[in-house]
């Protein structure tokens, strides 16, 4: 094929590539196995003869596994000189994006040694499309083969042999340069055209994801909607254990996102659009590019990075506080159900698919210190922790024992049912009068006076009149030190408490925050264990 197709794709005073020329070099045939991403990621296999780097593009990258055939295109030669280049191709130019020396060595036919004679046998199998050669690299070796197929005059297959070196393992998990170790990230984070730079290391975090070996053994299914995401059990106390992870409870809205096609679907548990609520949101996860649905929790958070439910629920009128969103878990990514993977892969794969983004994060975990990432919780006045068994799978809909919280102040909802009337100066009610559901029944749990000020009073009344009704909608009307409005049962409020009575009242409830994202036939009780 020669070096003419090569010269002509390329302006050499713009790329870093070598120029063209024949090698004269004597002794051992080389190779080098070059991993590159530009429009997509791939791999590119170079056999050094007659002076030149023959090359084919693996899109999928070399595989140990005799059982395993990769697509191989054979694309223009290189020169020698090629093998040793390792760096960023800028924009604009053939082949644009970042390279890396991902395995090198020396390689032979099977049956000969090295030499002239050698070389002849190889370009023999060349031009009878069945390459077979053996190759001593770093990270692959043995024997292998480049079959032609009938699609095209391009189009080849490259098989592993059965041998000694034959083996299951992912060898692509190794992603480092033989020649710098450097990874495609390192090498991308020192070009210093910033959105380039960025748009780069998104492809490569995206692409390495989807060659996963727990990706290619997920089921291929069509992607859910309308989840119902998994929930935790609350327990009292942290705990240490090198079988569990450990995250951040954040203060805010629990948030399913489904991204496709360029559209995003982001909603709440009980399947509440937040698209136009929380637009920045999902705008940013438009810009994606990921066919994924993804778990969180949408937060506000203050200038110190500490999340405020109050600033989410005004975020709309008022614009204050970071608006984010942290991501904790992935259940579906380019057609692969992933809820059956364990716990700790799921996250592993969204750390790499997840780009840097000002809106969207990846949550991240602490492993085994459960007790300390508490205590550190709980002075900073967060709301709690999650923890999380590490190899569990992802049961939608279902509150888990693999998955409990702990608290660091206690806290209930309740569903507000009715209002007394206010007393002196106080506006627009006294206290709300809260129940939870109890075998299909309302029973009521205590009243709260406290935790408003003047703008939540009237803000709550206005929430409150169109639901006034004639009827209690508790079995048994409970006793109030005032007059009564009751409510129908449908708005949810959170308030913090300090334990219960013996007959099951709250004791010295505090209004914290209504709960728009929650049914009022969701409320129970909520008691560690349950």
């Amino acid at each position: 094929m020669g070096l003419k197709e090569y010269r002509a794709k390329r302006n050499f005073e713009k790329t870093p590539e070598p120029r063209p020329g024949l090698s004269r070099e004597g002794g051992r045939l080389v190779f080098v196995v070059h991993k590159h991403v530009a429009r997509g990621l791939h791999y590119d296999l170079r056999l050094q003869m007659e002076g030149v780097l023959k090359s084919w593009a693996v899109p999928k990258g070399p595989s140990m596994n005799p059982s395993v055939k990769r697509l191989a295109v054979m694309v223009e030669d290189h020169p020698s000189a090629y093998k040793d280049f390792e760096g960023v191709i800028p924009e604009h130019n053939y082949g644009a994006g970042s390279v890396i020396v991902w395995d090198r060595g020396y390689y032979r036919h099977p049956s000969a040694s090295e030499g002239k004679a050698g070389e002849e046998l190889l370009l023999d199998g060349l031009s009878k499309g069945d390459l077979k050669f053996v190759l001593e690299g770093e990270k692959l070796q043995g024997e292998f083969a480049l079959v032609k197929t009938k699609k095209d005059d391009a189009s080849w297959l490259l098989l592993k042999k059965r041998d000694s070196h034959a083996t299951l393992k992912d060898i692509l998990k190794d992603n480092r340069s033989v020649m710098s170790n450097k990874t495609l990230e390192d090498v991308t984070a020192g070009n210093p055209l910033k959105p380039t730079r960025k748009r780069t290391m998104n492809r490569i975090r995206l692409r390495e994801a989807l060659e996963e070996e727990d990706l290619e053994q997920a089921p291929i299914t069509p992607a859910p909607h309308d989840v119902k995401p998994m929930l935790a059990t609350l327990i009292k106390e942290p705990f240490d254990h090198p079988d569990w992870i450990f995250e951040m409870k954040w203060d805010g809205y629990r948030a399913i996102a489904e991204i496709r096609d360029g559209s995003v679907s982001l909603y709440s548990r009980n399947l509440i659009s937040f698209n136009q609520r929380y637009y920045p949101v999902a705008d940013a996860l438009k810009k994606l590019k990921l066919d994924a649905v993804l778990d969180g929790e949408i937060v506000v958070v203050d200038d110190q990075g500490h999340p405020h439910f109050q600033m989410l629920q005004n975020f709309q009128s008022t614009g204050k506080g970071h608006l984010l969103y942290y991501v904790f878990d992935l259940l579906h990514l380019d057609g692969h159900d992933l809820t059956g993977l364990p716990l700790l892969r799921r996250k592993e794969l969204l750390k790499k698919i997840l780009p840097s983004s000002p809106k969207i994060k990846f949550s991240d975990h602490v492993r085994e210190e459960g007790i300390l990432f508490y205590r550190v919780v709980k002075e900073k006045g967060l709301e709690g922790i999650i923890a999380k068994r590490s190899q569990s799978i992802y049961e939608m809909g279902l509150r888990s024992g693999q998955w409990l919280k702990v608290k660091t102040q206690l806290t209930q909802e309740g569903v507000i049912a009715g209002f007394t009337e206010p007393k002196g100066s106080r506006k627009n009610f006294g206290a709300l009068i809260l129940g939870v559901y109890e075998g299909g029944e309302l029973v009521y749990i205590g009243h709260t006076g406290g935790g408003f000020n003047a703008g939540l009073l009237g803000e709550i009344r206005n929430k409150m009149n169109p639901l006034i009704s004639r009827k209690c909608p508790f079995k048994v009307e409970p006793r109030a030190n005032a007059p009564v409005t009751w409510l129908k049962p449908v708005l949810v409020c959170e308030v913090s408490y300090h334990g219960w009575t013996l007959d099951g009242i709250m004791r010295h409830p505090i209004f914290s925050h209504l709960r728009e994202d929650k049914e009022a036939r969701e409320v129970m009780r909520e008691k560690p264990g349950d």
